[in-house]
């Protein structure tokens, strides 16, 4: 499996961000705002870090996914396209 993913997990955090649903944990957070957000950035942060500490992949890759997760649903909240960084890091890599 490719990146491909990112840009439909994307797709879809951005569709609940302009047609939201009740029952969406993307829309609810989206309408919680911008502290919201930092807060499970930080949560998802700090659970990555102590998953880290120890050996066991499956929770590393776990917490990695849910960091990734909320760090696109920010990239949304701010109208930033995952296209942006993809661009920057392919300018970092130059």
């Amino acid at each position: 499996m490719g990146v491909e993913i990112l840009d439909e997990v994307f797709a879809v955090i951005e569709d609940r961000k302009k047609n939201p649903k009740r029952e969406s944990y993307v829309a609810g957070l989206l309408k919680k705002g911008d502290d919201a957000i930092f807060a499970k950035i930080e949560e998802e942060s700090n659970e990555l870090v102590e998953a880290g500490k120890g050996s066991d992949e499956k929770e590393i890759v776990h917490e990695a996914a849910d960091l990734i997760f909320h760090v696109m649903v920010l990239l949304a909240a701010k109208g930033i396209k995952l296209d942006d960084i993809m661009a920057e890091f392919k300018q970092r890599r130059k």
